[in-house]
């Protein structure tokens, strides 16, 4: 694999390559928030969001928490609450947990400023590679290859290369690639140019090649197999959970609210009761043992379901089935669970699916 990397190396005209796609890049590059300046807070926060997140979805949440946590310091002193609720439809909570945590040590060990030195950030929680990589090369114009799934993409083009962008192993293959093709002046436009490529023309199954800068310079083009490009083995299939959901309301109009686990998936958001469904049992029954069993509340449970819906994580699927429940009971409730009213219930941070079972219930 080394050899075949150096032997397509020495087929570019690394001076060109680089002109015609930084030159691209000036006249096309999209207005985008996090382009403002360079700074590499900025940078930073975007580079986390934009993780396996569209760049239209990300717009909005980023002007959003750029306003309520405008500086390091900002973030640094929130309560994860409030970060949490900013966050909340961005999905992938632990991203917001470990960037708060990083930059709480980048307050406290750097004195409020990102470090410039690649194992100082790439230290940094939740900082791989590619997020290092792309805050050194944006916001420093320091030549650190930043390589995520787009680049990789348009290199396997550019460059022929063969291997399965799917397996960690190949990524050094890929870094190594840029290593050498960055342009050293203008890492930021360099690095910033390849994502915008591949997000805008290089696409995963239509690549735009007629449109494309640097076509001149793509051996896959020239060969056409641009279409073949890039190997990606597909994912084992995900994981299918059956949850049900109640939505207990009490006398006072409250409802009972669970906040999950303090670690895992969704760690800390609040949702209305769930769990995993037993096949042998009619739903209401589960329901009613769960709430005596996992809150000590007797409630009366609805014969049929408000909502069905499912739910897609990258590793697993929900299929839940929502159902509403009344309860006379309003006592304690265990120590992570409350009795919310409206006004709580918008306020704290909920994942997306329990949300949308909320919006539902208003709507209706």
């Amino acid at each position: 694999m080394q050899e075949t990397l150096q032997n397509q190396l020495e087929k570019m005209n690394e001076k060109e390559f680089q002109k015609d796609l930084i030159q691209w890049f000036e006249k096309e590059m999209r207005d985008l928030p996090w382009r403002k300046n360079q700074d590499p807070y900025r940078v930073w926060v975007s580079e986390i969001m934009l993780q396996q997140t569209r760049v239209d979805t990300v717009i909005p949440y980023y002007n959003r928490f750029m306003e309520q946590f405008p500086t390091i310091e900002a973030l640094a002193f929130a309560p994860e609450e409030k970060v949490l609720k900013a966050w909340e439809g961005l999905g992938y909570y632990s991203r917001a947990r470990n960037l708060q945590s990083a930059v709480r040590e980048v307050h406290e060990q750097y004195g409020g400023q990102v470090p410039k030195d690649p194992k100082e950030i790439s230290a940094l929680k939740g900082v791989g590679p590619y997020t290092a990589g792309a805050i050194l090369s944006i916001a420093y114009d320091i030549p650190e290859p930043a390589v995520d799934g787009n680049v990789m993409r348009v290199l396997s083009r550019i460059l022929s290369l063969w291997d399965d962008i799917a397996k960690p192993s190949s990524r050094k293959i890929f870094e190594e690639a840029v290593r050498h093709l960055i342009n050293k002046e203008n890492p930021s436009y360099f690095n910033q140019a390849m994502m915008e490529l591949g997000a805008l023309i290089c696409t995963p199954t239509s690549p735009s090649c007629l449109l494309c800068p640097v076509q001149e310079h793509c051996l896959a083009f020239s060969e056409g197999i641009q279409r073949d490009l890039p190997v990606k083995t597909k994912k084992k299939s995900t994981k299918v959970i059956d949850l049900l959901t109640v939505m207990v309301q009490n006398q006072d109009g409250d409802w009972l609210m669970n906040q999950r686990p303090a670690q895992g998936l969704l760690a800390n958001l609040w949702e209305f009761p769930s769990f995993e469904k037993q096949q042998e049992q009619e739903s209401a029954v589960q329901i009613q043992e769960f709430l005596k069993t996992d809150f000590n509340v007797e409630a009366v449970v609805d014969a049929e379901p408000v909502l069905v819906q499912d739910h897609v994580f990258s590793h697993l699927t929900w299929k839940m089935v929502i159902f509403k429940a009344k309860t006379k009971d309003q006592t304690s409730i265990g120590d992570r669970a409350a009795w919310m009213n409206r006004e709580a219930i918008e306020r704290v941070a909920l994942p997306v699916s329990h949300r949308k079972i909320w919006n539902h219930y208003l709507s209706t």
